[in-house]
């Protein structure tokens, strides 16, 4: 006999109505199904992007035959597409602890971690450490899946252009433009890291590729415009802008107001609120407030700096000796009002913002490396 236990669990239930209560499911009408037809079943549930149906047809599969690695994933890609993170999360390390070494979860961990956690340090690195893993797991494969290693390929280039780390983006986005010439995901990932690396020439041709085969996608145009604004086009940079906007209103909201005049007393403002000691390390360098980084200053670096740094440090730190390189000037800040007024949702933070930068830019001026002042929350 079986009975709903009054006991006390060591792993209570969620709460009610954190679940809702469901009518039974049949992924199959008739006899009882094979475990291989009904994860079939929730393959092509998913191509047709019905979550529920695909987690319907996962989850029988696995009453049937619970370690079935297939399921387990198709569970974690149906769970993904209904949002339900934590779960998705779950699930993935199930298959993983099933088949560490499984391509299909390694390629939903890795989509899940680099494109729909919280975009944190900690979630773009697993991402791409799990994307990378299984590159290697399909390159071991006789007849490997051609759209897998793409999706692979992408959610690597994503989570390394995200973590600025421009370089490795474009090795696995022009492997996946290899895989398929025509992809606009593909092309909009290495038009993005060729922007970051400032080839800017290479990424307007790879960005308008993209817009010839997806006319809307968002980050095209917001890398576009950007390129645009370099060039000196505002009112093209404007209008590409207006249209990412419309199409990703949360992911480009639109710059902060604030005249160059406005800048200019913030940033001093920023300098005189400094401690006294910090001011006076400041003693002959000068804070400069700019519109945009100059080109030199970005590929004065191996690899190039970002075009959309909120600042810069130039020389080496205070105590070590200047020489001829470092120019008439030996040290100098710049912040870059742009930069700073899209970074911000609103004038308050731009403020704030002003004050975080040059806090960070005079962290460089005492030694301190982007790994230490990101531990100081200074990224």
């Amino acid at each position: 006999a079986q009975a709903l236990s009054g006991a006390p669990s060591r792993n209570p239930p969620p709460p009610e109505g954190a679940t809702p209560i469901r009518p039974p499911f049949h992924c199959v009408a008739g006899a009882e199904a094979p475990s291989a037809e009904l994860v079939r079943q929730a393959d092509d549930a998913l191509d047709r992007q019905d979550w529920d149906r695909a987690l319907g047809c996962a989850d029988e599969a696995l009453r049937a035959t619970p370690r079935d690695v297939a399921a387990v994933a198709d569970r974690g890609e149906a769970l993904a597409g209904l949002k339900r993170t934590a779960e998705a999360q779950l699930a993935f390390a199930r298959a993983l602890a099933i088949d560490p070494e499984d391509p299909e979860s390694l390629a939903g961990a890795a989509d899940l971690y680099a494109r729909d956690l919280d975009g944190s340090h900690d979630a773009l690195e697993a991402g791409l450490a799990l994307a990378e893993r299984g590159i290697a797991a399909l390159a071991r494969d006789p007849r490997p899946d051609r759209d897998l290693a793409v999706r692979l390929e992408l959610a690597a280039a994503a989570a390394a252009n995200d973590l600025g780390a421009p370089a490795d983006a474009l090795r696995h986005a022009e492997r996946a433009v290899a895989l398929v010439p025509g992809d606009a995901d593909a092309t909009s990932e290495r038009g993005s890291a060729l922007f970051e690396l400032c080839r800017f020439d290479e990424a307007r041709a790879a960005l308008e590729a993209t817009l010839r085969v997806s006319p809307e996608d968002p980050w095209a145009l917001h890398d576009l415009a950007l390129i645009a604004e370099r060039a000196g086009d505002d009112a093209r940079a404007a209008s590409l802008e207006a249209r990412a906007r419309a199409k990703a209103p949360a992911d480009f909201p639109p710059a902060v107001a604030m005249s160059a005049a406005e800048f200019r007393a913030e940033v001093a403002r920023a300098v005189a609120e400094l401690p006294p000691a910090e001011r006076a390390a400041l003693a002959g360098v000068p804070v400069e407030a700019a519109e945009l980084p100059a080109l030199a200053d970005l590929i004065g670096d191996d690899p190039p700096l970002s075009p959309t740094i909120l600042g810069l440090y130039r020389g080496p730190p205070l105590g070590a000796p200047c020489t001829p390189a470092d120019g008439p000037v030996c040290r100098s800040i710049a912040l870059y009002r742009r930069n700073l007024a899209r970074f911000a949702h609103d004038r308050a933070e731009l403020v704030r913002q002003i004050r975080v930068t040059l806090l960070h830019e005079l962290g460089h001026l005492h030694g301190e490396d982007d790994d230490a002042l990101r531990d100081r929350g200074l990224e």
